[in-house]
This record gives structure tokens, sequence and C-alpha cells, in this order.
């Protein structure tokens, strides 16, 4: 993952999702504990909901970090590799396929890196329970990491799709079902303003 400079570590916790994902759980900063209880449960249960899909049943073995991050270290990283000055809810950074880091015969996807003060604020605002607002976080940052984009109408329908159906094995209600509805496609869903 970049350096986020002085943001503060705190021991990982890593954990098989599945046959083919591992997720390491990295706590950086900000009072994820008071955001919503078993946060990291929460994130677990998010990939392996992702590694479960029959879109990845063939995937090979590889493993994603999952930072737990703040408003403050986003920003900072979003400034600095995408020259947006501006906390955003969720970046992902992945390792490209043909540079990909390697542990043996597990494939490193990259990096997923979340900051709470956003995301609360952006739960608040949709009224929807922070810990569904997290885990489509998580699911749509894993996405990118597994190659998904939402650059353009195409491939953000199929992405939108894809975090739909998984979000749905956890229970999670459809994130974009009142975008679509209420403002017929004007505009996208908040979650979109991630980096």
């Amino acid at each position: 993952m970049p350096d986020p400079g002085d943001s503060r570590r705190f021991p990982a916790r890593q954990s098989d999702t599945s046959d083919w994902l591992a997720l390491e759980i990295v706590e950086e900063g900000s009072d994820w504990a008071s955001f919503a209880p078993g946060i990291e449960e929460l994130a677990l249960a998010a990939g392996h909901a992702v590694a479960r899909h029959a879109r990845f049943e063939a995937s090979g073995a590889a493993e994603a970090c999952i930072a737990l991050s703040d408003d403050a270290t986003v920003r900072d990283l979003n400034a600095r590799y995408r020259g947006m000055d501006k906390a955003t809810n969720v970046l992902s950074f992945p390792v490209p396929a043909d540079g990909a880091e390697n542990f043996g015969e597990v494939r490193n996807l990259g990096d997923v890196i979340l900051a709470r003060e956003t995301i609360a604020q952006e739960a608040r605002d949709l009224d929807i329970p922070p810990g569904h607002h997290f885990q489509h976080l998580v699911v749509h940052g894993l996405l990118h990491l597994l190659g998904f984009d939402h650059d353009n109408d195409r491939d953000a329908l199929e992405m939108e799709g894809l975090e739909t159906e998984i979000l749905a094995s956890l229970g999670v209600a459809n994130p974009y079902a009142e975008a679509a509805t209420s403002m017929e496609g004007a505009a996208p869903a908040p979650v979109r303003r991630h980096g």
C-alpha cells in the first residue's frame, strides 16, 4: 500500500475468506470500534461474499489488504496519487498484473483504503446502517482490485450489478436502487464519488 505517512498501524489480522481470497485487515487510524460493532468481521464477510460469487469461482489464490483509515490519510493519498486534494470514502490501489508481487502461489491484488469519517457521514446522509455502507465500499474496493471500474456507463452498470448481487448475499439492500428510481439515472449514487 502507498505509505500513508504518519498514520498509526495496529497489528494486522489475516483471515482466509474462501479457498482463494485472503484478506489482511489493518487499522491505521481513527476510531473504527465506535463506527460499527465487529468491523473486522464485517470486512471479512464482505470479502467472503466477493470470493463466493460465481463470477470468481475459478480465481487462483490471492490476497488483499483492507486498511481501516481516516479522512486525513485518504485525503493525502488521494492528493498524492490522483491529484485530488480531498477526502473520499474508499481508494483502491491494485497491483498491476504484469508487476504483481506473488508470495509463493498467492497473487497480491493490492490495497483498499477506507476513510471512517467520510463513510460515517455518507451513511448518515443516506440514512442507511453504517455497517451496510462499509460493506458496500469494501465490496466496491475489492472489485476495483479485480479489474472492474465505472469510467463509462457500460462498465458502471456491470460493476453495480455485481455489487448489488454480492451485497444481496450479505442482506444489504441495493445501494443504487433509490438513485435509479428517484433520479431516473440523472446522477450517480454517492458511492461513485470514491477513488
